[in-house]
């Protein structure tokens, strides 16, 4: 923190801290510079006080003075808030929440991202015990229209890039319940798109179902998607509240705000 001033440093420190928060608030909850006047009433703070938090945190440049009695947040915070972000990683935010929902539900939990028109599996959280013939392994490939996370992929995207995704792959099938007609896929699309989660009910392997939810970051895009893969007979549609939960959780970890529209 910048050097205090003699009346601030008489001030108990968490106190002063609680009035540096205080003001950043105040500051971020506006995209126009602000008046000392105006920062001061909104933070409950004498102007004088306010006048010398705010002088301290622009020689941090955590706060810009572009003229005299005027205020904005500063580069530092944009800086900071970068070398955060830049150490997040999807995989790293997922994995504890991934063991917890498996321990939930007893069934494989999946972390899978897009590349290009698959779905690569980049994470799972499973025991022996949970009846699973079939395990993609950590790096195996699935189509997107196959798949429950690759539907959520699917669905974020317009008719058009649709279209041009069904040109590309034909829309293959692997098992007799394959979406392979672009209507149906369309239909398939609409529903996810009102539901905000996806299924795949033995499209990419027979006796296997999966349920799946998106992981979005701080601008609200889909980076991933986790989903549930259990046994036909043992897919529990009460597991999806918990999928919910713990994809938000992944997702704030990222920096999505979850009143944020996606």
């Amino acid at each position: 923190m910048p050097r205090k001033t003699s009346e601030l440093a008489s001030v108990p420190t968490v106190q002063v801290l609680e009035r540096v928060f205080a003001l950043i608030d105040v500051l971020a909850s506006r995209d126009e510079t602000m008046t000392l006047k105006e920062i001061s009433d909104k933070a409950g703070l004498h102007p004088s006080t306010t006048h010398r938090i705010l002088n301290d945190l622009a020689i941090g440049r955590f706060v810009d003075r572009p003229q005299a009695g005027n205020y904005r947040l500063g580069m530092r915070l944009l800086e900071l808030g970068n070398l955060v972000k830049g150490r997040l990683n999807v995989r790293d935010a997922a994995l504890l929440p991934m063991r917890d929902l498996h321990q939930l539900t007893q069934q494989p939990v999946n972390l899978s991202v897009r590349q290009g028109d698959e779905i690569i599996y980049v994470e799972r959280a499973y025991s022996e015990r949970s009846g699973m013939q079939v395990v993609r392994a950590i790096g195996a490939r699935a189509p997107l229209h196959l798949t429950s996370v690759g539907k959520l992929f699917l669905a974020a995207e317009d008719q058009p890039r649709t279209i041009k995704y069904a040109t590309r792959t034909g829309l293959i099938g692997q098992t007799k319940n394959s979406i392979t007609q672009l209507v149906e896929l369309e239909r398939e699309l609409s529903n996810v798109r009102q539901s905000g989660s996806a299924n795949d009910n033995e499209e990419l392997e027979l006796g296997v179902r999966c349920m799946a939810v998106g992981i979005y970051d701080d601008q609200h895009a889909l980076v991933a998607g986790l989903s549930i893969s259990a046994p036909s007979d043992r897919m529990d549609e009460s597991w999806l509240p918990k999928l919910k939960e713990t994809a938000g959780q992944i997702s704030a970890t990222l920096g999505h705000l979850p009143s944020s529209p996606r």
